[in-house]
């Protein structure tokens, strides 16, 4: 007997999985958002849903496998119940292989960009009908208009105020999956802080591709960076921590240096990319910035805030890297000694200028240079912990430890805080720090 074809109703629940970036936890976040408008709710925990949406990213190697690995085991499990979901392929990989995906996997019904998921309940409509849907435009301003006001009850929560890239990285899609750079408009992103802020949170993290490009007008129609919507957001009554990520150094003003050192919620930390400590790589990358150029940023930060916290990416084997240029950079990263790090194989990305530069460097070398670069970042991680002994501070409380009665937190650092006592989440706790590991470290109420 010829199996049935799984049945595919109209949404009643769904879940949203993200990948990668904090860009795309705000994405997931706020499609959940545009789904609850439409009276879908969350599935319960271990319950099926009815909507799947695989929130992707495209920044690494094999992501694109990865997300059509996950649509086949959704799709056989869907198979085996008689009962599929309706499976929506969101974020980069829909943009950059929206067509490939409609075309490999018949059980997708919706692929959706990151600047048209605002668009999805039309969509959905399409779907419940058995129509197969696609929207890869890319009109970021009008997606932050048409979404739904902003439902996040969280201590911590994340804000996007600048999507996109225009600095072309060779080896990087984000420009050909975000689109161009663009800046939401002061009055918006004041009004939904403060909308957060009403619904509990304590933290604000401000996001973009490059946050530190954002550029705008404030109430009085004057210039503003992103050091003047921290001013502004500064003045919100409740709002008690201010971060921003991801900054490149090319687009580092002054003000927003100075802001380090003069606005009291605007948190001693800093995350800013170099991916490399030579300068030929630098220059092969496209990062229009030198190894020099970005420790004197560093440096004017430090003038400000001393014991602020770095944190940064690194690419090893780029293309053509030579031992002495991976050298370089162990060297930059002794001496800006970075709290925390993030650090990658180079992978080619199809339709990047680097993906067909001569000189692709062996995995097995991209391997073991990986692994010497991440253990000096782990020392110095572990230094700038045990630094921290004995320093008093606040942590907002985040979560649950693993152990009855213990709680976990931020410490401004970034620095995960756990605590034996009692507490609840949203709680400012007042800590002395204690017994750093190389990951977290013991906090004493004060």
């Amino acid at each position: 007997m010829r199996p049935q074809p799984p049945i595919i109703t109209a949404p009643k629940t769904y879940r949203v999985k993200s990948y990668g970036c904090q860009m795309n936890v705000y994405d997931g976040e706020r499609m959940s958002e545009v789904l609850a408008a439409r009276g879908i709710v969350p599935a319960g925990e271990g319950e099926d849903a009815d909507l799947v949406v695989l929130n992707t990213c495209h920044i690494r190697e094999k992501a694109a496998e990865k997300t059509y690995s996950d649509i086949g085991r959704l799709a056989a499990a869907g198979r085996e119940k008689g009962r599929s979901p309706l499976i929506a392929v969101a974020g980069c990989v829909a943009q950059a292989e929206g067509e490939e995906i409609m075309a490999r996997a018949p059980a997708v019904s919706i692929v959706v960009g990151p600047q048209a998921y605002h668009r999805l309940p039309e969509m959905l409509d399409k779907a419940a009908k058995g129509e197969r849907a696609t929207d890869t435009d890319m009109p970021a301003i009008a997606k932050f208009d048409a979404l739904p006001e902003r439902r996040k009850r969280s201590p911590s929560a994340f804000l996007t105020v600048q999507e996109g890239c225009d600095k072309f990285c060779t080896y990087c899609v984000v420009p050909y999956t975000r689109g161009a750079e663009i800046s939401r408009p002061f009055s918006h992103l004041v009004a939904e802080a403060g909308k957060l802020v009403e619904q509990g949170a304590k933290e604000i993290t401000l996001l973009g591709q490059n946050v530190n490009a954002w550029a705008g007008e404030d109430e009085k129609g004057r210039a503003a960076g992103l050091g003047g919507l921290i001013r502004r957001l500064a003045a919100i009554d409740g709002l008690e921590r201010i971060r921003y990520t991801t900054s490149h150094p090319n687009d580092m003003a002054d003000d927003l240096i100075a802001a380090h050192g003069e606005v009291d919620k605007l948190m001693p930390y800093l995350h800013l990319p170099v991916q490399a400590g030579s300068d030929r790589v630098l220059k092969a990358m496209n990062r229009q910035h030198t190894a020099e150029s970005y420790l004197k940023i560093i440096e004017k930060f430090r003038a400000v805030r001393p014991d602020i916290a770095i944190s940064g990416d690194f690419i090893v084997g780029f293309p053509g890297e030579s031992e002495a240029e991976f050298a370089e950079t162990l060297s930059i990263v002794d001496e800006v000694r970075y709290a925390q790090c993030f650090s990658f194989k180079y992978s080619p990305r199809p339709g990047t200028p680097a993906a067909t530069l001569e000189g692709q460097i062996a995995p097995e070398a991209m391997a073991e240079r990986l692994h010497r670069l991440q253990t000096r970042l782990a020392e110095h991680q572990h230094a700038f912990n045990r630094a921290s002994e004995g320093k008093a501070c606040t942590i907002l409380i985040d979560r649950k430890g693993r152990n009855p009665g213990q709680w976990l937190g931020k410490s401004p650092w970034l620095q995960s805080v756990w605590i034996d006592a009692p507490a609840a989440i949203g709680d400012m706790v007042s800590v002395t720090l204690a017994e750093a590991g190389p990951n977290s470290l013991r906090g004493v109420p004060a």
